[in-house]
């Protein structure tokens, strides 16, 4: 299961990514979190010190690497054919909570400088996490669309939309779920994060129910979760108190379900 969390900017895609990683690894499987944020966060989630995971270069910004795996000798022709499982080997953080963690930033335009051998290692290491490799994959993607237009999560099989009850996340989350479609993508669900009340829920069912979208769940704002934050510490820590963690730990059993039984979104 290779699995894309996305949404507008503020609306807790890395609370899911790391909770669901976090719940595979309970079930036994191996897993690979890869943070795609270029705003990287997914690593604290996960456990690992803030002193360690300030000292993680991601992926697209090292130029060491980059250099390495694309270099020509020529200036401005590099490779674009070369191996990555090195870089999975290598440049990969072992969370106190199990899983992998492979910071891989992002790049935001392919206009100039060594931005284009930079996306080309992005592109290619994503297409072997997601194709090639068999463990479960968890992705905090980039907050908004552009990720979409880069094509980033193109080989995912199931995207999880993460949105508010607001209008802004919600109209982010409808883009996104129309680029996701038309790029094949099997399985695609909303997730409501942070709601407090029952007419949060319902804003959030019926734009599913308009949309024709699969709701996956309604996570309940959680003080736990804020409290976590405001000591830098991994909402983890409050697994089997929080209700926040209780609900995405069910979406989890959910998307097994799914995976299994091959139920698809437009079930």
């Amino acid at each position: 299961m290779k699995i894309a969390v996305t949404g507008k900017g503020g609306v807790g895609k890395t609370l899911v990514a790391g909770v669901l990683a976090d719940y595979f690894v309970k079930r036994g499987f191996k897993v690979l979190a890869i943070d795609a944020d270029p705003s990287p966060n997914l690593a604290l989630t996960l456990g690992i010190p803030l002193e360690q995971a300030n000292k993680i270069v991601p992926v697209s910004e090292n130029t060491e690497l980059v250099e390495s795996k694309t270099s020509t000798g020529f200036s401005g022709v590099y490779r674009l054919s070369f191996s990555v499982n090195d870089i999975v080997r290598d440049f990969t953080v072992k969370s106190p909570y199990g899983m992998n963690l492979l910071l891989m930033g992002t790049v935001r335009s392919t206009g100039g400088g060594c931005t284009c051998p930079a996306n080309a290692i992005v592109r290619e290491l994503l297409r072997h996490l997601v194709v090639e490799r068999d463990e479960v994959v968890v992705m905090d993607m980039e907050a908004g669309i552009e990720h979409m237009g880069r094509g980033t999560a193109k080989h995912v099989d199931t995207m999880l939309i993460v949105v508010n009850p607001g209008f802004k996340s919600l109209e982010t989350a409808r883009r996104i779920h129309d680029l996701a479609t038309e790029s094949g993508i099997k399985r695609i669900f909303i997730v409501g994060n942070k709601v407090a009340n029952r007419k949060e829920r319902e804003v959030i069912e019926k734009f599913a129910g308009d949309n024709k979208i699969s709701l996956l769940g309604v996570i309940p704002y959680d003080e736990l979760v804020l409290e976590a934050d405001m000591h830098r510490m991994t909402p983890l820590e409050y697994n089997g108190k929080s209700q926040s963690i209780k609900t995405i730990q069910k979406m989890g059993e959910k998307l097994l379900t799914h995976v299994q039984t091959g139920g698809r979104s437009a079930d």
